[in-house]
Order: structure tokens, then sequence, then C-alpha cells
């Protein structure tokens, strides 16, 4: 059995961004040279999430409205974690958006539906952050 590691990095501009992540997971299994397996895509920072949704742009605007709706950035003061930082509804949307996918490999491609891709969402930007990508099997 073989394995494969490799970090994406971002340079999110504004403070939420959802970015369409398959074609830079898709080099990374090419990189691999792995065939059957499988592959674990996770965000590496605490306010920041990686899932699987449709690229549509409407859908974008919908979950940018549900979840500031859940968890508004605004007023600091609602949270008690925004002593020192001003992000506590990050590590909340985070938290509904999950960490990360495991996406099964078939014939060295990604197993995802017709409509499936994978998304970086950022919910605590304007610096630099990364994705881990892990991909084990032969």
């Amino acid at each position: 059995m073989k394995s494969f590691r490799k970090e994406l990095w971002f340079e999110v501009k504004q403070r939420r961004e959802l970015i369409n992540i398959t074609s830079q997971v898709e080099k990374c299994l090419a990189e691999s040279g792995i065939q059957e397996g499988l592959l674990l895509c996770n965000a590496m920072h605490i306010t920041a999430s990686v899932f699987i949704n449709d690229d549509e742009s409407g859908l974008h605007h919908d979950f940018e409205e549900w979840l500031e709706g859940l968890a508004p950035e605004k007023p600091y003061s609602r949270y008690r974690h925004n002593g020192y930082e001003d992000n506590a509804d990050a590590h909340l949307k985070r938290t509904i958006m999950g960490r990360e996918v495991v996406v099964a490999v078939t014939g060295g491609k990604l197993d995802l539906g017709p409509w499936e891709q994978i998304f970086y969402g950022e919910f605590d930007g304007k610096r630099k952050k990364r994705v881990l990508v892990k991909i084990i099997g032969e």
C-alpha cells in the first residue's frame, strides 16, 4: 500500500469565501499514482471547512445567508470567545460545514457523483491558509 501527502495553500482575500478545489485535489491524485484507495481532504484551520456539494452560485449565496443566520459575525460582543479575537462565528460555521471529506479513488479518479465538487470553505480569512490531501491505496 502506498501513501501520498500534500498541502494546498490559499491566500484568502475576504473573511468568508468558498473555493472549488476539485481540480487541485485531482492533480494531487494524479501525482500520487494511486489507482484504488481513499483520499482524505481536510482543512488545517479550526475556522475553515472542506465539504462536497454543487458548484452553483445561488447555492453558495444560500450557504452564506444560512450560515450567517445561524452564527452571525456581528455583534462581536455576542460571543464569549471574542475576548482576544473576533472569529467565534467562524468556529461555529466550521462546525456546521464539517472538517473534511473522504472520497473513494477508483481507476485513478475521484469517485464523485455527477454534480459533486470539493470545496474549501473559509470563514475567517484575510491570511494564508492550508488544506491537507492524504491519499492511501495502490
